[in-house]
């Protein structure tokens, strides 16, 4: 079983970021780890400022059970000063001789995210930093398996993805000494042509990766992990957990605080989201399964839930407003009120009625009263991240999960209640409303005895909202009266026709008593 295997020292990039952050605490709280002799984590900078943000990230509230379980853990993690885009990452002389000599296991979690990354920067950190990492790991004397973080949608391109490697967007090599002498201008200029089907550089540099990795592992043990968009956590460390408003993270945030009011997106389509320790304990396993039983073949996992455990994106948004809605931010910009569509004009409207108006009205409130106008740039900003993600709310992908499941069945029945990834048991009401007020806990350090003035604030907007379209319509209407005469005659009909209705059944009640 797992807490039986004893690691003597693993190796991980990036102790920031979810996944990052909840490696470190996984590998230190769960049983098999207790035992382990040291954890190096990769990281950019100096040595002094590696120390300061290893120190301040350790006192996050999300290693408090680690604390408790382990109270020195801390000492079993060591940062070492990396840099995945320079030769041999750049690592020190005393640095590699530990890590060559003493790794048993590389957890690959480095990668940059953003789908608006240039070129150049994403092939740099995410495909020929993982080319320099397995030239250092096939090194490394005692390594028992090499764990390389993917995505899902690295091969969004095909409609069916099976837990294989598929043929690159384009040979890697010959792709680096293309960047390589190339000003950045020209490829900024060529990427769309070298893109190709590939929607942003995240995904085509990850195929790329994947690609290298086959060709390039020589006799390393390797398994990857495909995670599909990842979400909060579902248990550990607490529910709703989450550290970064990327991804789903920060449009539920936008929703709830009333900014964002309309979304690209198809109803029926399946929003394959996946929770960040789902991948956390499926990438553990994996890397057990590697070690221990070492298959002939390099091993694909895909980490989803489309085909196993399907949601919707019609089904997030009645989730989202309704857990928004009893349970709202402070200080909301409007009431909680998005809605999707898959139709691009009805969107158009609505961003510029519900979007840009309001917030126009309101940078001008600002400028009259001598404040920086700020509503503006977070539109944009929202509008540009909703671009990004548009490619995958408005279709489906069918992933194969054979492995993922046959991991599963590796499993006793106490690690599979530690290391749990099987999302059958996952209820998607319950996660989605944990998601929500984990984004208002973690993300907005809001707390729960807000709510009341929260829900007091969002009435008053109400009333608000109430008394300015009252006003504007009363205001419209009697413009239109003051140019027409069957307008006039219009509003004299309705308001003598309201007259004797009130009239009527004033005189029904006075004669029912």
């Amino acid at each position: 079983r797992m807490s039986n295997v004893v690691f003597e020292q693993v190796i991980q990039q990036t102790v920031y970021g979810s996944v990052g952050i909840l490696v470190v605490t996984r590998c230190t709280l769960l049983s098999f780890c207790r035992r382990l002799g040291r954890k190096h984590a990769f990281e950019r900078a100096t040595n002094s400022l590696i120390l300061f943000f290893i120190s301040v990230s350790l006192c996050f509230k999300v290693f408090d059970r680690v604390r408790e379980d382990c109270p020195n853990f801390h000492e079993k993690i060591k940062p070492i000063n990396a840099e995945l885009t320079q030769p041999k990452l750049a690592i020190s002389a005393e640095d590699e001789e530990e890590l060559l000599t003493r790794v048993n296991i590389v957890f690959h979690c480095a990668a940059t995210v953003r789908f608006d990354e240039p070129l150049k920067h994403a092939l740099q950190l995410n495909a020929m930093g993982t080319q320099r990492l397995l030239e250092l790991a096939r090194q490394m004397q005692k390594l028992e398996a090499f764990i390389h973080i993917s995505t899902a949608y690295a091969n969004c391109v095909r409609k069916c993805i099976d837990e294989i490697i598929y043929p690159p967007p384009a040979e890697p090599k010959k792709l680096f000494d293309l960047v390589e002498w190339l000003d950045e201008s020209i490829i900024q200029d060529i990427t769309p042509k070298l893109l190709g089907d590939w929607p942003n550089t995240y995904t085509y540099t990850k195929a790329l990766s994947e690609y290298l990795i086959q060709q390039e592992k020589g006799n390393l043990n390797i398994a990857i992990i495909r995670p599909s968009i990842v979400g909060a956590s579902w248990h550990e460390p607490f529910p709703g957990w989450i550290d970064s408003f990327n991804g789903t993270s920060g449009i539920f945030v936008a929703a709830g605080k009333g900014i964002l009011r309309t979304v690209i997106a198809n109803n029926e389509a399946v929003a394959d989201m996946i929770p960040v320790d789902v991948v956390i304990n499926l990438t553990l396993a994996a890397g057990w399964y590697t070690a221990v039983h070492r298959p002939k073949n390099m091993l694909v996992y895909n980490c989803t839930t489309g085909g196993i455990n399907p949601f919707f994106w019609g089904e997030m948004e009645q989730y989202v407003m309704s857990t928004f809605k009893r349970n709202p931010l402070e200080q909301a910009f409007r009431t909680p009120n998005a809605h999707l569509t898959s139709n691009y004009l009805i969107n158009q409207y609505w961003i510029t009625v519900s979007h840009k108006a309001p917030a126009i009205l309101y940078d001008l409130y600002m400028r009259l009263t001598g404040r920086k106008p700020r509503m503006m740039k977070v539109i944009n900003r929202l509008h540009k991240s909703m671009m990004l993600l548009q490619y995958f709310s408005t279709q489906s992908w069918d992933w194969s999960s054979d492995n993922m499941n046959m991991l599963m069945g590796q499993l006793n029945t106490e690690d599979r209640k530690l290391y749990n990834f099987d999302v059958r048991q996952l209820h998607w009401s319950e996660y989605i409303e944990s998601y929500c007020l984990g984004a208002k806990k973690y993300l907005l350090n809001e707390d729960m005895s807000g709510i009341p003035a929260a829900k007091q604030h969002l009435r008053k907007l109400r009333n608000i909202r109430y008394a300015f379209n009252t006003t504007l319509l009363v205001i419209i209407w009697r413009i239109f009266i003051a140019r027409s005469q069957m307008a006039r005659n219009i509003w004299y009909f309705v308001v003598s026709l309201c007259y004797k209705f009130l009239s009527y059944f004033r005189a029904s009640s006075t004669l029912r008593h």
